[in-house]
């Protein structure tokens, strides 16, 4: 059986990449299509693979500046010749499910979430753009073309998994598709308890504008309880100056992945501002045993247990990030009962879920045992 797999883009390291990673362990000879890569993250996670990529990674700034080439990347995607393919997982939050696949392959697409700038996040998405009114105007006429092709690209989907009952939800909404829910992967086994925790909250991931970083910092400003802050982003530089006179607020920038699991480990509680499709930070603080104060919507509410595993706060603004954090000081958790639920996302966990999946459905796409054990081949 020949498989590939396709990703949006390889230019950053984040939660969609660690799900591809895993793919790639699974099927280790599978070839690995994408829109563009950094060469960084290539090397640290997929150094011996072979990867295939589109005219964008040649174009002018077709790497460092991919976003200028949006209105090009679904006819990139749609470039990919596929055909020669058994199985087509595609691991998706925007284009990469659009690649056209023969009547003979099976096509699963594991949905981070669809499109959210085009979906439900697509009038604040045009709002934050730092451009006058006209480039705006042009974005939304762009972003009008795409989201018509990317309600088409979700039927070229034999079947859909997504990556949380919410992300459920909005393909159900926006796609009209039907889908299973495989939580991803969290590297648990990174994570140990503390024997002596902290006094510090903390806070960390992408530093970009929907995750309500600066609610925290806002909130912290006026408690003037120690907060760190881990990661780097779009908004760093902005976050910053709104902390500039807070000596109890501390910005660590990037981190490596032991100074990641110390942080947690040594935290009082991991703050979750965000609404997010899944939230793998919040998994790994509670596998580090420190609980979650987080924002009750979104994926947060499928991970995090309340009064159990953590707490949660209802309004996303620094009023209720304060309140939530006076109401948690007065609060009792059990780490080794919160590090027991966390490994309930194990990456060994999602490994199996995923492949029994893979082998029923495409053993009822072709109508025999393809993949059984003895059987499976994985040829690329």
């Amino acid at each position: 059986m020949k498989v590939a797999l396709i990703h949006d883009h390889l230019a950053q390291d984040g939660g969609a990449e660690k799900v591809l990673k895993c793919f790639s362990e699974l099927f280790p000879r599978a070839p690995i299509y994408t829109l563009l890569y950094e060469k960084r993250h290539v090397d640290k996670h997929f150094f011996d693979k072979t990867i295939e990529t589109s005219i964008i990674q040649r174009l002018p700034g077709g790497v460092k500046h991919y976003q200028w080439y949006m209105p090009f990347m679904p006819m990139a995607v749609e470039f990919f010749d596929l055909n020669h393919y058994d199985l087509v997982i595609s691991s998706s939050s925007a284009f990469s499910k659009g690649v056209i696949t023969s009547p003979y392959t099976l096509h699963i697409c594991y949905c981070h979430s669809p499109t959210r700038y085009l979906w439900d996040y697509t009038h604040q998405y045009i709002n934050e753009l730092r451009y006058n009114k006209f480039v705006k105007k042009i974005a939304s006429l762009v972003l009008n073309y795409i989201r018509m092709w990317d309600r088409l690209a979700a039927d070229r989907v034999d079947l859909f998994l997504a990556n949380s009952d919410t992300v459920k939800g909005r393909i159900g909404k926006y796609y009209r598709r039907t889908s299973d829910v495989i939580y991803p992967p969290v590297e648990t086994d990174l994570f140990d308890l503390s024997r002596d925790p902290g006094e510090y909250y903390l806070i960390g991931g992408r530093l970009t504008a929907y995750k309500r970083f600066d609610i925290v910092i806002q909130a912290f400003m006026e408690n003037r309880k120690p907060l760190k802050i881990f990661g780097d982003g779009v908004e760093f530089e902005k976050l910053i100056k709104l902390a500039a006179d807070s000596r109890n607020i501390e910005f660590l920038g990037r981190v490596s992945d032991e100074t990641r699991a110390q942080l947690y480990m040594n935290s009082k509680a991991f703050i979750y501002p965000q609404e997010e499709d899944f939230g793998i930070t919040a998994v790994e603080s509670m596998a580090a045993g420190r609980p979650v104060i987080a924002y009750r919507k979104g994926g947060a509410t499928e991970t995090v247990i309340e009064n159990r595993t953590g707490m949660f706060f209802d309004t996303q603004n620094a009023q209720a990030v304060a309140e939530a954090v006076e109401k948690f000081e007065s609060m009792h958790f059990d780490q080794g009962i919160i590090r027991e639920h966390a490994l309930k996302f194990s990456k060994e966990r999602f490994k199996a879920e995923f492949m029994e999946y893979v082998e029923r459905e495409f053993r009822l796409f072709k109508g025999k045992s393809t993949i059984s054990d003895g059987q499976y081949e994985d040829r690329g």
